[in-house]
């Protein structure tokens, strides 16, 4: 069993990249003085921009990036692992990429994903987004193995609207991953009605951990996001808030013990059953016999 420092931080990114590159370090340092040895930024760490056109210009691929480059130097000087929530990278077909990566304690890249569910809807205050207007969509789900003295922890990637999809979650869980992550940057009112209990239910369905590093506060572009960046053991309980929306610090201990523990008191991973979705008023013995 393994047991580590995890670390949620908590921003408000605004319209320059240099601006939040800085704000990022200034959080690190303080999650790295108090212990943290995995590190999460929020989704869009390096820029909160809703104007396309603005985005696009400022935009570079992902070797030219400006927060990815400070958060590979960023965990390789503290050696600790920096999973940047989610960045927007220019890709070749004019598309962006909403990617979260996550950096080594050498500074190496240990993986990558790009958000699959794009948040395409209408709220009731009027808000409306359109993400595959701009974003390509993933089309894959990624996991990566921690490597601590005392062990190895797996890790199953998400971004924001993503936790509305837990089949994404049981997979990654299925495939071993004993932490999801929900990096985001949830509108307020989608946050006020449904944050707190869509990453309880995520750990309490699959007995994992649920770290979501979250962005908050009203943005220079004019967005409000929710914050309370938490993490959630695999019982459910919260162990961990940024209480509010200004930026900061949250930090819990996470120890897969508790994850396996979890998963022996509800072992609904093994006990889950394959089945199929019948027409209505057909009975079991009608659909068997209709599958003959």
């Amino acid at each position: 069993m393994t047991a580590f420092t995890a670390a949620v931080l908590q921003m408000r990114s605004g319209l320059e990249p240099e601006a939040n590159v800085a704000a990022l370090e200034a959080l690190v340092a303080e999650a790295v003085a108090s212990g943290a040895n995995y590190l999460q930024s929020p989704e869009m760490t390096g820029m909160v921009q809703r104007d396309r056109a603005e985005l696009m210009q400022r935009l570079r691929g992902e070797e030219d990036d400006l927060v990815l480059a400070a958060a590979a130097r960023l965990a390789r000087q503290h050696r600790v692992y920096l999973h940047v929530g989610s960045t927007a990278i220019a890709l070749d077909d004019g598309k962006v990429a909403n990617r979260a990566v996550l950096y080594a304690p050498d500074g190496s890249l240990k993986a990558r994903y790009d958000k699959i569910h794009m948040f395409d809807v209408d709220l009731d205050n009027g808000e409306s987004w359109r993400e595959s207007r701009t974003y390509r969509p993933g089309e894959c789900a990624a996991l990566a193995d921690l490597q601590f003295a005392d062990g190895s922890a797996r890790l199953g990637f998400a971004v924001c609207y993503d936790m509305r999809f837990p089949q994404l979650f049981r997979e990654e869980a299925l495939a071993g991953a004993e932490i999801l992550t929900a990096p985001a940057a949830f509108t307020r009112q989608t946050g006020e009605a449904h944050w707190h209990v869509l990453l309880r239910a995520r750990a309490i369905e699959n007995g994992a951990y649920v770290i979501a590093a979250a962005q908050g506060g009203v943005h220079e572009d004019g967005r409000e996001t929710y914050g309370h960046s938490l993490i959630v053991d695999p019982w459910g309980r919260i162990v961990a808030e940024v209480d509010g929306d200004s930026p900061g610090v949250a930090m819990a201990r996470i120890d897969t013990a508790e994850v396996a523990a979890a998963r022996a008191k509800i072992p609904n991973l093994k006990n889950a059953r394959p089945f199929r979705v019948g027409a209505v008023g057909e009975d079991a013995a009608g659909a068997s016999e209709a599958a003959e």
